[in-house]
């Protein structure tokens, strides 16, 4: 194979590392790659590969992407096998630059004597090694791949997906699943919702009631909440992951270049923690974990010291897990009642000084995010959190709407868009009456496409601070691993769009012309994706 030298391929890899797509054909529908790359300038003919397929790989870089390449030629049945010299069908290729380039970027160049990868960063060949994937094509006994150059990089640094393990429960294959999917779309970000009224899902040592009750609930609803009279199946339900799990999950994620965003609800969505540490709450129970969906009075008790030891414990427990920088700390729909009510907590409102509940939820949740921070740890939360005061480094997930994160922002903290009306994947996406029973809403996928995660209100240095988006996926009406694909695929697909290509090359046409070749993608790994109406492409 015809191989540049160093020189010229770094000179080459500069230089068009922000060429605009009037220099290079960037909508072109032969390039069928989703999300869609910066530039991509497209030749006419095709490299076809050889009957042993060689993945030349010599760093350590190198050779943990080619492993994917290898599982994946595998998958085909076309034979692979990674070289140590300088020559293969495809190269990948990792070198240091003086020049300060894009975390994840990679430049792909396939002529006719072979493909090329060339990254200054393991993330970026990993992601090249993503889309050679989606461009690998067949034709009869050959395997092919269009000639093409291709720059790329993503616009956003947190490209996230949700999954909500606590109203209904997920084995670790299928987390590892969802996470495989995630990265071959190159999102970076797994959010695990791990702790809920439902039921509590991660194994905390020093706490073993957690995982010995209030990882199950006595029975679950029956249709939806709105169905009058409410009805339940009777039958216990939970589960939980254990350490040793959870360890082989986020090793798991790494390796595809994902960080993992615990989640341990606090100072609401408490009843299934309260039911295994009645003392934990205001009024000391008893309780159970909920068998209804929606929001409980009875939350953590923001006035007994015990409340914050308990947490602290079990975040020490949590950090040593997730390695990543922040951890979710929840802080949504926490009702004030019982605090109104409380003694301990009326009392530690005079003791600091707070003027209302609102501010002794803010005084909750900077007091954990002192404790998060002196460990190391950033924490972030869902928009109530700006509540009585934001916590002083405080990220916010913004859900009700753009309001909040717009806020955030503007006050100089860092966000991430997730809001209900285009990112929550629990809603509908087509006419309810032909669709799985759904929390409600409509989300269809030209609605999440078209989502920009940049507000217009922000300035050019308030802009700074959106960390990108993310799809969230609550799971009161979603039962098994089946149907989260359903809810998550195509949508999932126009959100990675949204995060990593750049605004002005989105496309709906074009992304619509693209689509046919990822649900044959879908089905050659038998996901339950959800074909949309030829009437919703329009």
């Amino acid at each position: 194979m015809a191989k540049f030298s160093l020189r010229i391929i770094i000179v080459l890899f500069l230089v068009t590392a922000c060429k605009s797509k009037t220099e290079e054909q960037a909508h072109s529908p032969i390039v069928d790659i989703i999300p869609l790359p910066v530039t991509a300038h497209v030749k006419d003919g095709y490299y076809t590969l050889p009957d042993t397929v060689t993945i030349s790989a010599i760093n350590p870089d190198e050779i943990s992407a080619a492993a994917f390449l290898i599982d994946f030629f595998s998958t085909q049945k076309v034979p692979a096998k990674i070289v140590s010299d300088s020559v293969g069908s495809i190269s990948l290729r990792s070198f240091v630059s003086k020049e300060i380039l894009p975390e994840g970027y990679y430049r792909m160049v396939i002529n006719t004597d072979g493909v090329d990868i060339f990254s200054t960063s393991a993330s970026g060949l990993f992601y090249g090694v993503q889309s050679i994937m989606q461009l690998v094509q067949y034709d009869q006994s050959t395997v092919k791949v269009p000639l093409l150059t291709i720059t790329d990089f993503p616009r956003f640094s947190w490209r996230g997906l949700h999954l909500d393990v606590c109203r209904h429960f997920f084995p670790v294959d299928f987390i590892k699943r969802y996470i495989d999917l995630m990265a071959h779309y190159k999102f970076n970000t797994f959010h695990w919702h791990l702790t809920e009224d439902q039921g509590w899902r991660i194994e905390i040592k020093k706490y073993p009631k957690l995982q010995e009750i209030a990882a199950f609930r006595k029975e679950t609803l029956i249709g939806h909440y709105s169905d009058q009279p409410h009805k339940f199946d009777g039958q216990r339900y939970g589960g939980y992951y254990t350490q040793e799990e959870i360890k082989e999950v986020v090793a798991y994620a790494k390796q595809r270049h994902i960080t993992i965003v615990p989640e341990i609800e606090m100072p609401g969505h408490a009843l299934a923690a309260l039911s295994a540490y009645p003392e934990l709450g205001c009024t000391g129970g008893p309780y159970e974990a909920a068998t209804l969906w929606g929001v409980f009075d009875d939350v953590f008790c923001a006035g007994k010291e015990s409340t914050f030891t308990f947490l602290e414990n079990v975040l020490d427990e949590v950090i040593t897990l997730f390695p990543g920088e922040y951890i979710h700390v929840g802080g949504d729909e926490c009702p004030k009642a019982r605090w109104k009510a409380c003694a301990n907590c009326q009392k530690r409102m005079k003791t600091e000084g707070l003027a209302d509940e609102h501010e002794l939820q803010s005084y909750f949740i900077q007091r954990m995010e002192k404790y998060l921070n002196a460990r190391g740890r950033k924490l972030i939360g869902w928009d109530e959190i700006l509540e009585g005061g934001l916590a002083p480094k405080a990220a916010v997930m913004s859900w009700r709407g753009e309001e909040g994160g717009i806020a955030a922002a503007q006050a100089g903290h860092h966000v991430v868009m997730s809001p209900g009306f285009a990112l929550y994947f629990d809603h509908y996406q087509g006419d309810p009456k032909n669709e799985p029973v759904a929390f409600g809403g409509n989300s269809p996928l030209k609605k999440v496409y078209a989502y920009e995660p940049i507000p217009a209100a922000l300035n050019q240095e308030e802009l700074s601070y959106i960390l990108g988006a993310q799809a969230n996926v609550w799971t009161e009406y979603i039962k098994t691993p089946e149907h989260v694909e359903y809810m998550v695929y195509p949508r999932a697909l126009a959100l990675a769009e949204v995060v990593w290509s750049p605004k002005e090359n989105r496309d709906w046409a074009s992304f619509v012309t693209r689509l046919p070749h990822q649900y044959m993608r879908l089905e050659q790994q038998r996901v339950n994706y959800r074909k949309p109406s030829a009437d919703e492409l329009k």
